[in-house]
């Protein structure tokens, strides 16, 4: 009978869980995609960039917003156990309450490696992946980005500016700024029209002239028709690779060599070249493993906070404001979590309480349960 108790808590729980955890992420993940959807307009991307691109952020919603729900979701289902009275079934077929916290604190080591595998190989991997999805596109010109009377610098390091467009797509009064080699080019044109060449974007240009400025030596010319030329440029997106989109195994390998770990040897392979991987990123080097690394450690302390629950019952007078209180101390911790990463020092030394500190929180929390239960028994 235990068993059959035990299978139906765990399927309430994990069903609850899982059904909260991805509607979440899908209204988080689809207010996201509507703004990459302005940017990719704003940069001329082809949809299946977009779509992509998108795609491939979904896992680090859904990995941010785990701890989060997870809490709320056991929070839910023991309170809704108690008021159907629920809970007096296990008491009654003699599961103990040590045994019931215990249950609890199992289920939240499996999801702690779900965690650590989410933060630490998925997303990382579909961050990078996304990135080289802008960095290896091409800019769909045809789709015309140009926005009149505006200044539209998508393009690095050309800006263009037109006084207005009509039906057929076509611009007026274009004035376009091209750096080059030492110096600029300064394009005007009565009309232009985005189309392509040979499957290569191409500006043409009616009726200007160009002005070329190279080491101070100013050229000029006039033309009637003129084509320029966009097949080598880029956007200005940022398609560099960050510290979030980096392997940890990187991220632990360049820390080692920062402050000379020399004890790091599983990790010590000083041929390897590491992006990212210098002084100046040492606190976010540093940042980003302790999200990967600490943070995913405070769910234990999470699934087991709403348990405070079981030490009293909805026959009590204060039993609202305790519900409450426990509410408020696991939003707390996870605010506690999240936001200590500012504290993140350079000094490894002085980062001692913050790496330890969901171990502590834990022991403390755990040494105080038990005690309370065995004081009840």
């Amino acid at each position: 009978m235990k068993k059959l108790l035990y299978r139906k808590l765990f399927v309430d729980y994990m069903s609850f869980f899982i059904l909260a955890l991805i509607i979440s992420t899908l209204i988080i993940w689809i207010f996201q995609a509507v703004n990459f959807l302005d940017i990719m307009i704003e940069d001329g991307r082809e949809y299946n960039v977009y779509i992509n691109y998108a795609l491939l952020n979904f896992p680090k919603i859904f990995s941010k917003l785990l701890p989060l729900v997870l809490f709320f979701s056991i929070y839910f289902i023991l309170t809704r156990y108690e008021q159907n009275n629920e809970l007096i079934i296990f008491w009654n077929f003699g599961v103990s309450k040590i045994q019931f916290t215990n249950f609890i604190l199992k289920l939240s080591i499996i999801l702690l490696l779900v965690q650590i595998f989410l933060m630490n190989i998925v997303v990382p991997k579909s961050l990078d992946k996304a990135r080289s999805f802008l960095s290896n596109s091409n800019i769909d010109f045809v789709g015309s980005f140009i926005k009149p009377k505006r200044f539209n610098d998508t393009i690095k390091g050309v800006t263009i500016y037109s006084e207005k467009n009509d039906e057929d797509d076509f611009l007026y009064n274009l004035y376009i700024k091209k750096n080059i080699n030492n110096g600029f080019e300064l394009t005007y044109a009565k009309k232009g029209i985005f189309t392509k060449k040979n499957s290569l974007p191409v500006l043409i240009l009616y009726d200007g002239e160009t002005t070329r400025n190279v080491n101070q030596k100013f050229t000029k010319f006039n033309f009637s028709k003129s084509d320029f030329l966009l097949a080598n440029l880029n956007a200005n997106t940022v398609t560099h690779r960050k510290t979030q989109q980096m392997d940890t195994i990187d991220i632990l390998l360049c820390i080692s060599r920062l402050y000379n770990l020399k004890t790091i040897t599983l990790f010590n392979n000083t041929k390897k070249q590491i992006i990212n991987c210098s002084t100046d990123n040492k606190l976010a080097l540093l940042k980003e493993l302790y999200k990967r690394l600490i943070v995913p450690f405070y769910i234990p302390i999470l699934t087991l906070t709403p348990y405070i629950l079981i030490f009293t019952s909805k026959e009590n007078s204060n039993y609202s404001k305790i519900k409450l209180f426990v509410f408020l101390i696991g939003v707390l911790i996870i605010i506690f979590s999240e936001g200590i990463i500012r504290f993140v020092s350079e000094e490894l030394s002085e980062n001692i309480f913050i790496l330890f500190s969901p171990f502590f929180i834990f022991i403390l929390f755990y040494s105080s349960f038990i005690s309370r239960l065995y004081s009840k028994t």
